[in-house]
């Protein structure tokens, strides 16, 4: 059962390709911050700059790093699997939040807003401040955790909008709030849920506009690297 396991979580490990110093997350992210205030690969400054050292800074505040880095000292082929936990973890949180109706924990909302900040800084970084960053082991990987990562954001943003009468009428289901996350996010709209407060409005516009610009960038900019291997794209041997 440990062999099967073992090959369905970490199938074939190869490290013929790892270099001899291992660098750890930790020192890899502090290497990019230096290597973005250095303008060791590109020449920008002012604002875009500033953006960039935000983006790069903001990942040492988040537990995400940290645990890879624990995991690593341990076992770094664990390091992927540890990850996928952790985002279905943080996906997993405010579902439960929502059926269990622990909105009224103040704790449990300060929790969720805290890891879902580390995704929406996390998306941006990748793009924008990855100097020295380490290219994805699988970019079709990064695809999947880019998907898990948007089931996040929308079930995080459905809990906030259960806090308090945000709405012109109540959620009476618990996936209520999530079906009408999902097509905040797309810009559908059907109507028969909508903002009344001002909150509710700000976190409709930031949802909307999240999605619309920047999570269309970040596919771009994956599905530009990702190379498949389907049937079709074998040699037929005869």
């Amino acid at each position: 059962m440990k062999s099967f396991l073992r090959q369905l979580l970490l199938g074939k490990i190869t490290r013929k390709d790892q270099p001899r110093l291992i660098i750890n997350p930790i020192q890899k992210r502090i290497l990019n911050i230096k290597s973005i205030w250095n303008n060791d690969h590109q020449d920008d400054n002012g604002i875009e700059k500033i953006f960039r050292l935000f983006l790069s800074i903001s990942q040492l505040l988040f537990p995400g790093i940290y645990i890879k880095y624990w995991v690593s000292k341990r076992n770094s082929e664990y390091q992927d699997i540890a990850m996928d936990f952790y985002i279905l973890l943080k996906l997993t949180f405010p579902i439960l939040i929502l059926k269990n109706n622990w909105q009224e924990h103040a704790i449990l909302i300060y929790i969720m807003v805290y890891v879902l900040l580390e995704t929406v800084l996390y998306i941006p970084t990748l793009i924008f401040a990855s100097d020295m960053l380490s290219r994805p082991r699988s970019y079709k990987r990064s695809m999947l955790l880019l998907f898990l990562n948007y089931l996040e954001i929308v079930c995080a943003f459905a809990v906030l909008y259960t806090l308090g009468n945000n709405m012109n009428k109540p959620f009476i289901y618990w996936f209520d709030p999530i079906y009408f996350s999902i097509i905040t996010s797309n810009s559908i709209g059907y109507g028969d849920f909508y903002p009344v407060t001002t909150f509710a409005k700000v976190l409709v516009s930031i949802q909307a506009m999240f999605f619309l610009s920047f999570l269309v960038l970040f596919l771009n900019f994956f599905s530009s690297k990702v190379k498949s291997k389907g049937y079709f794209d074998h040699e037929s041997e005869i």
